[in-house]
């Protein structure tokens, strides 16, 4: 028997084993190939952040949090969350202090006014560790950025859209947040740009002021008290998407749509919803999402040793009904 034969009836009595041992070490080449692509893209992070929030309760700073998680993870870095369930500066002041003993690599955090917390930001800085403020800012701190929005042009817009759904003619009532000491700058500066706006037209009056607990049903309550008064009252201003949600749901309950005009704070898909609905006729707003992306990459040049804007301009939204829309597409 030929020597070619014989090497045929071998290949042939052992077809399944040959093949076997072909696809294990295809498989290992292949699998070899993946882990060599692969390597780079589970490096060790870049650096470690801890973002602090004033809530987790407000769908504003849920955005913010989105924002945040979104820039970590295309910047290569991990975010640490630590946020109160309700409004609590005493708390974020604990959590100022967890970071700074961690020793963190940077800090992204709200800052509640009165309560010291320069005094936390400074610490940080004097332990080596940068921090940014987010949407409420301590400027007299050793912060190295704020990323918000100009809180005078959002009032003086919010007046804006309150004077063109009411023709320049309303019984205004302010409905503010009951934490005002703990964003007492913040909320003046918009209050003063709703102020000197309203000033121009000299038939739209705030009759009254009122503060609103953390939470929706408070609004609710106040808008009811609102309603229920003989003081004229035909429009309202809500500082917070809570409040704005609210305020929104009484004047359906109480089938005040299109008597009683609402112009609030706030771009979640629920207050979209309302505006669609006409129940509001529109929203100032920040942009949170933008908020929470942009702070986490300018820290990350901070750490790079890139030079940052000490003010990090997330702009005003103004949204009714004419350009909701749009305002959906960019979100």
């Amino acid at each position: 028997m030929s020597l070619f034969k014989r090497f045929s009836q071998f290949l042939y009595g052992h077809a399944i084993l040959i093949l076997t041992l072909l696809v294990i070490t295809a498989s290992l080449i292949l699998f070899w190939l993946q882990k060599e692509e692969i390597k780079p893209y589970i490096s060790k992070p870049k650096y470690h952040f801890y973002f602090i929030a004033q809530n987790s309760v407000d769908p504003f700073w849920n955005e913010v949090m989105q924002g945040v998680e979104k820039s970590a993870k295309d910047n290569n870095v991990v975010v640490e969350f630590n946020v109160p369930r309700f409004n609590n500066p005493q708390e974020e002041l604990k959590f100022m202090d967890i970071a700074v003993i961690s020793k963190v690599d940077g800090i992204l955090t709200h800052a509640p006014s009165g309560i010291g917390f320069a005094d936390a930001i400074d610490k940080a800085y004097d332990h080596g560790i940068p921090v940014i403020t987010v949407e409420n800012d301590d400027s007299e701190s050793k912060r190295y950025a704020f990323a918000g929005t100009n809180s005078f042009e959002l009032g003086k817009e919010a007046a804006r859209l309150l004077i063109e759904a009411t023709n320049g003619k309303a019984n205004v009532a302010v409905i503010s947040n009951g934490d005002l000491q703990q964003d007492a700058i913040e909320h003046n500066l918009k209050m003063n740009g709703f102020i000197s706006t309203l000033k121009e037209y000299p038939e739209m009056v705030i009759v009254k002021t009122y503060t609103s607990k953390m939470g929706i049903l408070s609004a609710e309550e106040i808008t009811q008290t609102i309603i229920d008064s003989d003081e004229g009252i035909n429009a309202i201003f809500t500082f917070s998407s809570a409040d704005t949600l609210g305020s929104a749901q009484l004047i359906v309950d109480r089938s005040r749509v299109g008597k009683m005009v609402l112009v609030g704070y706030g771009n979640s898909e629920e207050i979209l919803r309302y505006i669609d609905k006409e129940i509001i006729y529109g929203t100032v707003a920040s942009d949170p999402y933008k908020m929470g992306y942009e702070s986490v990459k300018a820290m990350v040049d901070v750490k790079d040793g890139k030079s940052i804007p000490s003010f990090i301009d997330t702009q005003v939204k103004v949204i009714t009904k004419r350009n909701l829309s749009r305002d959906k597409m960019t979100e």
